[in-house]
């Protein structure tokens, strides 16, 4: 059984649309991201966006030449993370804009628990090893704050109403 809508005020209606809505486009940023990586797999350039020869000083042909197995698993490694990253790219969006613009308060956390939990565990292990380039992880930033802007925004309308049935 569907639970019916929270009534809202219009100003109320309008921060969790506009929140939502930039939530939303973050986590389609986080697909784009996610297809870039994919491609950047089956090029020449093999690396991630942003990781050269400055971070890395192996390119695929190298990889390739030196063992096609581990060429392979690096590849496969690219690939699945690929996948990972455009659906956590879609449950944002997807949990965003069908929920969150509801003031669905379960969808709200979990929208932003899913890349709190992903983004956790990956960003920290680029920082030892040199790979948190701003052509790497800039554009991820980029979506992370355009996606903090969206769960403010959100989370203003959402308070207001529990302020108000309280």
């Amino acid at each position: 059984m569907a639970m019916p809508a929270i009534q809202t005020s219009p100003g109320n209606q309008a921060r969790l649309r506009t929140g939502a809505a930039l939530m939303t486009l973050a986590g389609l940023a986080f697909v784009a991201y996610a297809v870039v990586f994919l491609g950047l797999n089956f090029t020449g350039a093999f690396l991630e966006l942003g990781i050269g020869p400055d971070q890395v000083d192996k390119g695929m042909a190298e990889v390739e030449a030196f063992s096609p197995q581990l060429h392979h698993y690096i590849s496969h490694l690219h690939i699945a993370l690929s996948g990972f990253i455009a659906a956590t790219g879609l449950a944002i969006a997807g949990l965003s804009w069908y929920g969150v613009r509801r003031g669905e308060r379960w969808a709200f956390a979990t929208a932003v628990t899913v890349p709190t939990v992903g983004l956790a565990v990956a960003l920290p292990a680029h920082y030892p090893w040199g790979l948190a380039t701003l052509g790497h992880l800039g554009p991820v930033y980029l979506a992370v704050l355009i996606f903090l802007a969206g769960v403010g925004v959100a989370y203003s309308g959402m308070r207001s109403l529990s302020m108000k049935h309280d």
